[in-house]
């Protein structure tokens, strides 16, 4: 019997989802099992991830754990069953919101720290160098606090969204698109 168009439209969800997150540097088989979920509308089990995306238990297991940490799959017990379910958040601004706060904290939060620490290092020794290489520090140091205002300002700017109303982001994102499209 041929797979029904749910079926076969789930699949396509899965693993799209899978190569995009790929592309952002996150594991293909953890957002596989972030899209199974968000797909499913009943709470799944260990062995149901390991059997719908034919992956081994330390791998769903491993990536259970990850979605968990992330914030973007919560653990259920479902009275009766000793297994342990897991559930997506469904709200796809929520969704956004958590990915968006998880990126920031494991790539922008490091890279501002780094920017900083090398803005500190140029300022210990400028009063010490002269000529070509003081020109090239100071011109370095410019670029670097220009790449730190960039950063700021976005995190400012996702703050202010994100902190806003409960419709905080719906909201920012509907202002956004109504000022691009000139209205």
């Amino acid at each position: 019997m041929p797979e029904s168009s749910l079926v076969r439209s789930k699949a396509l969800f899965i693993r799209r989802w899978g190569e995009m997150a790929a592309s952002w540097g996150i594991s293909r088989t953890m957002a596989e099992i972030h899209a199974l979920m968000f797909a499913s509308t009943v709470p799944l089990c260990t062995d149901d991830v390991m059997e719908q995306l034919q992956i081994s238990r330390g791998n769903a297991s491993m990536n259970l754990r990850e979605l968990t940490r992330w914030n973007l799959i919560e653990r259920l017990h479902v009275r009766g069953d000793r297994r342990e379910y897991f559930r997506a958040e469904a709200d796809v601004w929520q969704m956004f919101e958590t990915i968006s706060r998880e990126r920031r904290r494991r790539e922008i939060e490091p890279i501002l720290e780094t920017i900083q620490r090398c803005d500190e290092m140029i300022d210990a020794d400028l009063k010490q160098l002269q000529g070509q290489e003081r020109d090239e520090a100071l011109e370095y140091r410019n670029r670097l606090r220009a790449i730190s205002e960039f950063l700021d300002m976005m995190n400012s700017f996702f703050n202010f969204v994100v902190s806003g109303s409960d419709g905080g982001l719906p909201d920012a994102a509907k202002l956004l698109a109504k000022f691009s499209s000139g209205a």
